[in-house]
């Protein structure tokens, strides 16, 4: 289970002004929302990218300590520099993809993923991850696209797949359709990770853009939905990018003029490791 592709310097900046308002913050805000009180509370992050919505979680927990962390070096750079100074919570970051130095099992009160991007088995090691960091009694938060995110992007990709005479892209569209979490999958997720109290909540939106060419040339396209898409598409590279391209090409055009809705469903699920 991954976070997407490693930020470059140039990734972080249009991360920050245009994934995070416009797209990550859905999900952020459901976490943050699920959040349980602790006095005082310690809170790891895996996959933080740029800190997001640390702020946000030092408003409801002043008196708390964060951890995030992120392979990307520039994404924790700006992390850290938009935690200088910051007088609530304390703030600190690590350039890491899995736990690691600063990440002690059994620490936590809190430990959090927002938007992993992979398939069951990753999901499953993550759960795991953010169970042992936990103390007990503490709280585990992810939030994710669940099943109903993306159908543009997936009947795009099945007219490549007809037309190109692909079954197996059409059969791997479909498994991957099946296999995004539900409410009741997300729960005997997390029950299997050793969480209980498990509660989830689903929440339907759609990010609206002027035309098709927009998305296609907003960095959530290629940073955010393509990234997700191909983690959960388990077929050759070179067919993969070949239907990216022609999802791309028809997006623009059927949508020239139009305005293009792009639906996710943002699920957001808690447990509770046992005290």
């Amino acid at each position: 289970m991954s976070f997407g592709a490693t930020l470059s310097e140039a990734d972080v900046q249009q991360f920050e002004t245009a994934v995070v308002p416009r797209y990550l913050s859905f999900f952020a805000s459901l976490a943050v929302q699920m959040l349980l009180p602790f006095s005082p509370a310690r809170i790891a992050h895996l996959g933080c990218r740029v800190g997001f919505p640390h702020l946000e979680i030092a408003d409801r927990f002043p008196e708390s300590q964060i951890v995030g962390a992120d392979l990307s070096e520039p994404a924790i750079a700006l992390a850290r520099s938009k935690a200088d100074g910051f007088t609530g919570a304390q703030l600190s970051y690590v350039v890491a993809d899995a736990p690691c130095p600063g990440f002690e099992a059994g620490s936590f009160t809190h430990a959090l993923a927002i938007h992993p991007i992979g398939g069951t088995e990753g999901r499953a090691t993550l759960l795991h991850h953010l169970h042992d960091l936990l103390l007990p009694g503490g709280q585990a938060v992810l939030s994710l696209p669940v099943r109903g995110s993306f159908p543009e992007v997936n009947d795009m990709l099945r007219e490549f797949a007809l037309r190109q005479d692909l079954s197996d892209l059409g059969k791997a569209v479909d498994v991957a359709i099946a296999n995004r979490p539900t409410i009741e999958t997300l729960n005997e997720e997390l029950e299997n990770a050793g969480l209980t109290d498990v509660d989830v909540d689903v929440s339907l939106i759609a990010i609206s853009f002027a035309s098709g060419r927009e998305i296609i040339e907003d960095p959530i396209w290629r940073l955010m939905v393509l990234a997700d898409m191909a983690a959960v598409l388990p077929v050759d590279g070179q067919v993969l990018q070949a239907a990216f391209r022609y999802v791309e090409d028809a997006i623009q055009k059927y949508w020239s003029e139009g305005v293009f809705e792009l639906t996710l469903n943002v699920g957001c699920a808690s447990g509770r490791k046992p005290a």
